[in-house]
């Protein structure tokens, strides 16, 4: 939309983008704080998923960052057409398979409850009845601070301190030297260094349940924690990253529907996409800053409209759910947006590349250490 409406071109709309998308997520992390887990006494946000996906997700966003700079119009349309379609397909059909579920439920539900009357329409059971120890309900504040973990978030601060400050002093080096590949593989380490650490315990504390008879999940995923499993969540977390600093598109469009695939609810999986995504974004904002591809005016602009826009959606979804009772809802929703993205993306990448074609631009890939 940035390039339809305004005019930016293909990477200059990408960086803005990652502007938007830090607002948008700082807006609804701050939101979805204030809100309870809607099935158990635990945080909205899984942080064991947070500190293990963050890290290869940030490491994916500098290797796509500096693709950027490498890659022709040509090959981040077809990128855009093939990922966005394949996850936007699955997300569809992952909520297909939810609002059947959530629609056997609710007849369920009925028949429970019109088994609780007569054929005169008179209760046979009085369900309604006052508690001997009421439940306090939380307030807003009780609620933020049952979801903010304070050790878990500064682990997280400081891996993105971490990598911010290898871009910050890679910037001060001549581009393509030694030390310049040398600050740029110490990512390297630092990202899978947390991400082993958390994947072990998720490994270790899943193995031992089973051998207990535990079936109760370690997290809010719910699939077992095998070696193959935690390496397919790594490369499709430097995957995601990856799409996000290449394209601007964020990486909560993997990190989201991955999150659902490993049995995360939509509200949780959401919920930490989002959280994971203001981390990430906000590095691709510092990358794309030392790299000059945005102009300040416009992104403070559009970061302050993009605040607005996802506390307020993040409120009329969240209303919206309560009342039809289908969090498939957000499922749904996630995969128009990525959709729709694929189609308007698409569409505009292929109608660049065919001008570059007609006027006889070059189209192959740039030289990375000249186009810095």
């Amino acid at each position: 939309m940035l390039t339809l409406i305004i005019g930016f071109d293909t990477k200059s709309a990408a960086a803005l983008s990652k502007c938007m998308i830090m607002a948008a997520s700082t807006a609804s992390v701050w939101y979805n704080l204030r809100i309870p887990h809607p099935t158990k006494e635990a945080p909205i946000l899984d942080y064991d998923l947070a500190l293990m996906f963050q890290p290869v997700l940030m490491l994916g966003i500098t290797i796509g960052v500096a693709l950027s700079v490498v890659f022709p119009y040509w090959l981040i349309t077809v990128l855009i057409i093939i990922l966005f379609l394949g996850t936007s397909s699955r997300s569809f059909f992952k909520g297909v398979e939810m609002w059947k579920e959530e629609t056997i439920l609710k007849k369920e539900m009925a028949k429970q409850q019109q088994a609780l009357v007569n054929s005169h329409g008179e209760l046979l059971i009085n369900t309604e009845y006052e508690p001997l120890s009421p439940r306090a309900e939380k307030t807003g504040l009780e609620i933020l601070r049952f979801n903010l973990k304070w050790k878990r978030i500064l682990v997280l601060v400081l891996v993105w301190v971490s990598f911010v400050l290898v871009q910050v002093f890679k910037n001060d080096l001549v581009v393509c030297s030694t030390w310049y590949w040398l600050l740029n593989c110490l990512q390297f380490p630092i990202a899978f260094g947390v991400f082993g650490y958390e994947a072990v315990a998720l490994y270790k504390e899943s193995k031992m349940r089973r051998m207990n008879g535990n079936t109760e999940s370690v997290c809010e995923a719910s699939i077992e924690w095998t070696l193959m499993n935690l390496v397919l969540c790594s490369l499709c977390g430097i995957l995601g990253g990856t799409v996000g600093g290449l394209l601007g598109s964020g990486g909560g469009f993997i990190l989201g529907p991955l999150l659902l695939e490993i049995g995360v609810i939509p509200q949780v999986a959401s919920a930490t996409a989002t959280f994971v995504m203001m981390f990430s974004s906000s590095l691709s904002v510092v990358e794309f800053y030392i790299l000059k591809r945005f102009p300040i005016p416009y992104a403070l602009y559009l970061m302050g409209v993009s605040v607005m826009a996802g506390f307020w959606g993040q409120f009329f979804i969240r209303k919206l759910i309560a009342i039809l009772k289908r969090a498939s809802l957000i499922v749904f929703i996630l995969s128009a947006v990525i959709f729709a993205s694929a189609i308007t993306m698409g569409v505009i990448g292929t109608e660049e590349s065919l001008a570059m074609i007609r006027n006889h631009e070059f189209m192959g890939f740039l030289s990375f250490c000249d186009n810095q």
